[in-house]
């Protein structure tokens, strides 16, 4: 009802505890789990501890149908609800939008929530969770290959860095807070600013956590490598939300363009708003493709033995790309609260100032949702990458015979890509 900086300032810290609880519960779920392995398995003596992330294969699992069902039944479900309060609202009975007399108006909000908050926590939760077991996994068949002892840091090097994901971006949302009403005018600056920081104590802190966690005698300069394959996949977390930024955001001009598309009619509207989507997915596609193929290199020439040493290189780009994943997913959750907040105000009749307050603040909460799905889509599609060849070296661990390739001359195979696409 006052200020804009101080509903920004609300709504950002109201994402943030949720996002805060979410990595944390994901972290702490994997920790425990590997205790209570241990010590049923290891102290015994039955089993060696690199062994022990392959028993951890099932967490993810579980979380992947949760982001599965969360993301469809929670997607579905909230655009069913907008397209048909807005159809029974605005076009059938020509009342304002979030109109108090709308009852669809409810399972609007309520679908806000379900599917652009718990859709995408459940989707980023996946994402952390299948890029620390994968990793985990690597590790451990590095750590057998090696044959040292000084490498069992690498098998806690996943779980320390998203430990410090939630301490760095914590830090991140202290700064929104610390914005001034004068910066607030410009929510999405305000944003990116402090997910500067982020990313810049993420990268401070990984370069500790590398040096401290993977030096080895067996490769004394793997570390440098790895931290560099952090930094490339910070780079790219940085590169995925600019240019999904750029096509979603109102102030450049693939959204302008659509605007002006739409003064012709709705074709016009439907053709740029597809062509301008298809665009968007090529830039991501290429940032991902060099972020795989750089950090790869670096993993292959750390100098650590093993097959699996580039891969170890990817899993430490996706590290670094998830390194900040909290704070974005604080963006992420900012948009729906701001979007319910804007309805409560026009169902409640509030003066024409304070709507101007939420509308912009819902603008920009597009643009942070929006950013947050690119985000996620490029964290998943790096840890289903490591998840696959996790699954080779545990079907090598258990089988006792080297597997690395996978025939696409075999029917099976391509049929199974069909119908997961």
């Amino acid at each position: 009802r006052h200020l804009t900086g101080e509903a920004l300032k609300l709504a950002f810290c109201g994402g943030a505890v949720s996002s805060i609880i979410s990595a944390a519960m994901c972290i702490i779920g994997i920790s425990v789990l590997y205790a209570i392995l241990y010590a049923v398995f290891v102290i015994p003596g039955s089993m060696k501890a690199h062994v022990i992330p392959l028993l951890l294969v099932g967490y993810g699992f579980g979380a992947s149908f949760v982001a599965l069902f969360m993301q469809l039944g929670g997607g579905i479900y909230t655009k069913a609800a907008d397209v048909g309060g807005d159809m029974i609202g605005k076009i059938e009975a020509g009342i304002p939008e979030d109109d108090h007399r709308n009852p669809a108006v409810i399972a609007d909000l309520v679908g806000d929530n379900v599917g652009d908050c718990a859709g995408s926590m459940a989707d980023v939760f996946e994402s952390i969770a299948a890029e620390i077991i994968g990793t985990m996994i690597h590790a451990g068949v590095l750590l057998n290959a090696a044959g040292t002892e000084d490498m069992v840091g690498y098998i806690f090097f996943p779980l320390v860095v998203h430990a410090f994901d939630l301490i760095v971006s914590s830090i991140g949302v202290m700064a929104v807070r610390a914005a001034s009403d004068a910066e607030c005018n410009e929510p999405l600056k305000v944003m990116r600013k402090a997910y500067m920081i982020t990313a810049g104590l993420a990268l401070v802190s990984y370069f500790f956590i590398t040096r401290t966690m993977l030096s080895t005698v067996a490769a004394p300069g793997a570390w440098w490598n790895f931290f560099l394959c952090g930094v490339v996949g910070i780079i790219t977390a940085y590169l995925l939300i600019f240019i999904t930024q750029y096509y979603t955001d109102y102030e450049y001009g693939p959204v302008k363009g659509i605007a002006l598309a739409s003064t012709t009619g709705h074709g016009t509207n439907i053709i740029a708003g597809l062509a301008v989507g298809m665009e968007s997915t090529a830039g991501p596609s290429v940032v991902i493709s060099i972020c795989l193929l750089v950090s790869y290199q670096l993993g292959s020439t750390s100098g650590l033995p093993g097959d699996g040493v580039g891969l170890f290189g990817a899993a430490a780009a996706t590290m670094g790309m998830l390194g900040t994943a909290v704070f974005i997913l604080a963006m992420n959750n900012f948009g729906p609260i701001a979007d319910n907040a804007g309805g409560i105000v026009e169902m409640s009749e509030q003066p024409e100032s304070v709507r101007e307050i939420t509308d912009r603040l819902d603008a920009v909460g597009n643009v942070t949702k929006a950013a947050t799905k690119g985000y996620a889509v490029g964290g998943s599609a790096l840890a289903t990458f490591i998840l696959f060849r996790a699954y080779l070296d545990e079907v090598c661990e258990f089988t006792g015979a080297p597997f690395d390739t996978v025939n696409l001359a075999k029917v099976e195979v391509p049929v199974g890509g069909l119908l997961g696409i």
